[in-house]
C-alpha cells in the first residue's frame, strides 16, 4: 500500500454513517475511469494502468478505498472535481492527507 501524504486526499469505502460502499468494486472502476489523467498525458496502452495520480488500495483496516493525488487537480480541474462529486455524491468519507486509523 502507498504510503499516505498531505498531497493525497482518501476516499474511503464507507459512508458517513458506517456503512460498506458498494458495489465492492467501486475503486477499481472509479480509479479505471480515470485512468486517462495521468503525467504527459494519455499514451497508447494507458487504459490497461491505474493513473498514477488515482489509485484504488486497501487500507489498514481492509476497507477499500481510493488515493487521488493532488496533481489531478493542477492538471485537470473537472477531473478532480468527478472525483470528489462522486464521493460527495455517494456519501463517502473523504480523508485529506495522512490517514491514521
Amino acid at each position: 500500500m502507498s504510503s499516505p501524504s498531505a498531497h493525497e486526499v482518501w476516499i474511503l469505502g464507507v459512508t458517513v454513517t458506517g456503512h460498506t460502499f458498494r458495489p465492492s468494486d467501486w475503486a477499481e472502476r472509479l480509479a479505471g475511469v480515470m485512468s486517462s489523467f495521468r503525467p504527459g498525458g494519455v499514451a497508447p496502452g494507458d487504459h490497461l494502468s491505474y493513473s498514477p495520480w488515482c489509485v484504488p488500495t486497501t487500507n489498514e483496516a481492509g476497507q477499500k478505498c481510493v488515493i487521488v493525488h493532488v496533481d489531478l487537480r493542477d492538471a485537470e480541474v473537472m477531473a478532480w472535481d468527478f472525483v470528489l462529486n462522486f464521493a460527495r455524491d455517494n456519501q463517502l468519507q473523504v480523508v485529506k492527507g495522512v490517514l491514521t486509523q
